[in-house]
């Protein structure tokens, strides 16, 4: 039987569930994002950047689910094929994704939050999310525009060397760093 928490060599169905769903979610926004900005028709862009806004509250609230889930389920440990460098470098590069995947939806709420445009957001129109307590101005609304596509790039990067570091295990290394982020734990190990 496969269990939802993580054991000492394999993730559990909760953190599989979130790792897949944030990155997938993660990724679809860089591509909306980059579409969205790109549509000749207002109404289509307009509809676009709200899908864009309530996939980013729902990113921004999956990654806080999955952190603290993290916080209280410790991750496997590496298989010991993997060298002290990566040992290391590893913690920093999941702490940099998750400071990512946090900065850049709190960077959108930023920017619609300061737009002199006034848009209400309302996640899949369900319901109105507030704005930050932030002062509207055209020069605010140029900051985190600038933010917001600056961390974005920097994050589908990051994302990028993930993937690229996730099949060099994977392919070359041939140990379980990935297949134990696709197939849960079983409770017994």
């Amino acid at each position: 039987m496969q269990s939802i928490t993580n054991t000492p060599t394999r993730y559990g169905w909760a953190m599989i569930i979130l790792h897949w769903l944030i990155g997938i979610i993660f990724i679809g926004q860089f591509v909306l994002g980059v579409v969205m900005v790109r549509i000749e028709s207002q109404r289509t862009a307009f509809e676009l950047i709200q899908l864009h806004k309530s996939f980013g509250f729902l990113l921004l609230g999956l990654i806080i689910l999955r952190i603290a889930w993290r916080l209280g389920n410790a991750a496997p440990e590496l298989p010991g094929s993997v060298g002290t460098l990566e040992r290391r470098t590893a913690p920093l590069a999941h702490f940099a994704l998750y400071a990512f995947q946090i900065a850049l939806p709190l960077s959108g709420w930023a920017l619609v939050s300061v737009s002199t445009l006034e848009i209400p957001t309302m996640p899949f129109n369900l319901f109105v999310i507030p704005d930050l307590p932030l002062a509207e101005s055209d020069a605010s609304e140029s900051f985190w525009a600038s933010a917001h596509w600056y961390l974005a790039y920097a994050g589908i990067a990051l994302v990028a060397l993930h993937i690229a570091a996730a099949l060099r295990h994977h392919l070359l290394l041939r140990n379980t760093v990935l297949t134990r982020m696709i197939t849960p734990s079983s409770g017994r190990e």
